[in-house]
């Protein structure tokens, strides 16, 4: 929306037009698609010729008039599906200082309400913004995940099932036995959640998702649709616990389907990901006290550093270390590396064994490396390790110390009753059921992001992604990020759920924030303590962000006209009258502030400040770059105060002017006049 001779620019109060944002990327591709056409009123509207389009990409109308068949996933209800990405949203964030931690200074964001009308607000402000997207949706079961079984209604919906606003039948809710188990509700839910939460991924982020054997195959599809198939990397199993009483099988895994936003664009880029070896530190730190200890006796060193590395179990993830079984002033080292080419026929050349002087024998193979002047370079460096005598074919040498990282398995070992009970410490008591190990987002996070990015989860439950982030700042890899939950009502009955209450907690969304605020005093602890962890006590570590601003789903705080246009004609002069002050009256000048950020494309933890401009309080807002002033008058004092300031954009309430046009339009005149910082000078918007 551009702004006229002598008006403003109102602030829009929805959220990003997501089709409009795909017609764009569309024409800046292909301009020549595009033409003109008449609508039903007979007015000439910008449309796509999809014949046209059809040439460009090499389709004739030939092939496509043959309508085959073709491969994909469909399901009842995918078109309102469609219609819900396409439906805008008034709703807002409002914050809320006494549920967050540390609001002023922390980076990360925890949202209360419906992700699917959430990921519409953030599309504006974190359009391609987030390095990695985790979640963990609900497995369609039967009976628990609650969904809005109508689509074009989500806010409402929303509101209604928190008691929000008034309304006959609340439309969330939980799958019946009945209709649970079909596949289409649970792909209903998922397909615009998927498709919204694709645009906030860079192009070099990732996507994360969690499920089990039920929708794994139907979730592939689904990705695949939406990234294409070309970007899914891997399945990842984790193997988490056993059930005896099982009548075929113990199925004791869940999968994540690890997905890239652009593969293409990590291949060009050669990105490649790998992880730090698990306790690469603590071996270290354990290696020199050892060498210390034995004096250098490497046999002593080697018989206690096994008998430490042997006796952790098998699902301990520093447990491979234990196959650096030799020792000597280099560290832990094994020699049985394979020299052979692989696949067989590789290069064969004499190799002279250091004692006689003789040719060694030739893998069958060949020998791995191409040239015998790089074969000698690893001679002289020590990795070429020969036998006792030309016989024996060589072998090759790792040292753990020089190789720290690794790429990581796709299989692991997680006990769903370890992380229970880790839960249930930090609680004193049980207050959730089966909380994701938060270890296990740890590992994904370091491995799929760089220390700084931003993480969203939008299914966060009992919020393990953002413990698992603490843990990671803890490592010495910090992180911002966003969670949102669904303030689902815990259970009435049940041992877990009166445990929650006794907390105060009402919702899920409650036991997630109280669980963010006890992980980040025990992450703070250790953060302060240099004996809690060897390991962390190595690491070079700034004192990481355990905190969070809290904010919840709410519907604008600014009342719509599309919203208050009255069945009854007889009453449109009642509701022009209330129309005139837009704004709600609970609405506190953080909540105004807060929206207009949001809409006006801002992150939610921008850096503001106050100001005091011709007597008015002037938020701002990346150092000056926005100015908003929220007080019930404007003044001509006010405009050459901002004018002065130069901000590249200015914010105001438009019934501050109080009907004084000529105010406004001096005001578009002189934002305008001001060149120096861009052609058009400040721009003004009002709301």
């Amino acid at each position: 929306m551009s702004q006229s001779d002598d008006h403003p620019e109102n602030v829009p109060l929805e959220s990003m037009d997501v089709t409009e944002d795909k017609r764009h990327q569309l024409k800046q591709l292909f301009p020549e698609v595009f033409t003109e056409s008449e609508n039903s009123d007979g007015d000439l509207v910008e449309a796509i010729d999809f014949e046209k389009l059809q040439e460009v990409l090499g389709e004739t109308s030939e092939i496509l008039d043959q309508k085959k068949e073709r491969y994909g996933l469909e399901w009842p209800g995918k078109r309102d599906c469609l219609r819900a990405i396409q439906s805008p949203t008034h709703a807002t964030l409002k914050p809320n200082r006494e549920q967050s931690v540390n609001f002023d200074d922390t980076q990360n964001v925890f949202i209360e309400g419906d992700n699917l009308e959430v990921l519409k607000l953030l599309q504006k402000s974190y359009y391609g913004k987030v390095k990695m997207i985790y979640i963990d949706p609900p497995y369609n079961t039967g009976k628990d995940f609650i969904y809005p079984d109508n689509y074009t209604e989500s806010l409402e919906t929303y509101m209604a099932y928190t008691g929000q606003v008034d309304g006959d039948g609340v439309k969330f809710s939980a799958n019946s036995k009945d209709s649970g188990r079909f596949h289409s509700n649970w792909l209903r839910m998922m397909y615009p959640r998927l498709y919204l939460a694709r645009n906030l991924l860079r192009e070099d982020g990732f996507f994360l998702v969690s499920c089990d054997d039920a929708e794994l195959q139907n979730l592939t599809h689904l990705l695949n649709q939406i990234f294409g198939e070309e970007n899914t990397l891997g399945i990842l199993v984790w193997d988490r616990n056993r059930k005896n009483d099982a009548r075929y099988l113990s199925v004791g895994h869940e999968y994540m389907i690890l997905v890239a936003k652009n593969a293409d664009h990590l291949a060009e880029q050669k990105i490649i990901l790998r992880t730090e070896k698990p306790g690469i530190l603590e071996a270290e730190s354990k290696f020199s006290r050892l060498a210390k200890k034995h004096k250098q006796d490497w046999e002593k060193v080697r018989e206690e550093w096994l008998k430490f590395y042997n006796n952790l179990p098998a699902s301990d993830p520093r447990k491979p270390l234990a196959r650096f079984k030799k020792m000597d002033e280099k560290g832990p080292y094994r020699d049985d590396g394979d020299i052979s080419w692989p696949g067989g026929g590789g290069p064969r050349y004499d190799l002279l064994h250091p004692e006689n002087n003789k040719p060694c024998r030739v893998p069958t193979p060949g020998w791995r490396y191409p040239s015998k002047e790089k074969m000698l370079e690893l001679v002289k460096k020590g990795i070429v390790v020969f036998g006792d005598d030309e016989t024996t074919t060589p072998m090759l040498r790792t040292n753990l110390f020089d190789q720290r990282d690794q790429v990581l398995r796709t299989v692991h070992f997680s006990y769903a009753q370890k992380a229970s009970k880790e839960f249930d410490n930090l609680f004193g008591l049980k207050v959730f059921d089966n909380p994701k190990n938060f270890r296990d987002l740890t590992l994904m996070l370091k491995y799929l992001t760089a220390p700084g990015d931003l993480a969203l989860d939008f299914f966060a439950g009992s919020a393990s992604t953002g413990h698992g982030a603490f843990q990671a700042a803890l490592e010495g890899h910090p992180l911002n990020w966003i969670l949102v939950q669904l303030p689902e009502p815990i259970p009435e009955k049940g041992n877990t759920a009166k445990n929650a209450r006794s907390l105060g907690a009402q919702t899920i969304a409650d036991i997630a924030r109280e669980r963010l605020r006890r992980a980040g005093a025990v992450a703070s602890q250790t953060a302060n303590a240099d004996d809690t962890n060897p390991e962390l006590a190595l690491r070079e570590i700034e004192p990481p962000d355990l905190g969070f601003r809290s904010f919840s789903l709410k519907d604008s705080n600014f009342i719509h006209w599309n919203n208050t246009v009255p069945e009854d004609a007889n009453d449109l002069p009642e509701q022009l009258e209330a129309h005139v002050d837009h704004i709600d009256p609970s609405a506190t000048e953080e909540d105004l502030l807060y929206e207009i950020l949001l809409k006006s494309g801002f992150l939610l933890t921008e850096p503001m400040e106050v100001l005091q401009l011709a007597g008015k309080t002037v938020h701002s807002v990346q150092e000056g770059g926005l100015l908003i002033c929220l007080e019930k008058q404007v003044t001509a004092d006010l405009i050459r105060a901002v004018a002065d300031a130069g901000p590249f954009q200015f914010v105001c309430l438009d019934s501050a002017f109080d009907g004084d046009d000529q105010l406004k339009t001096n005001a578009v005149q002189t934002f305008r006049s001001r060149k120096t910082v861009g052609e058009d000078g400040i721009q003004f918007r009002t709301v």
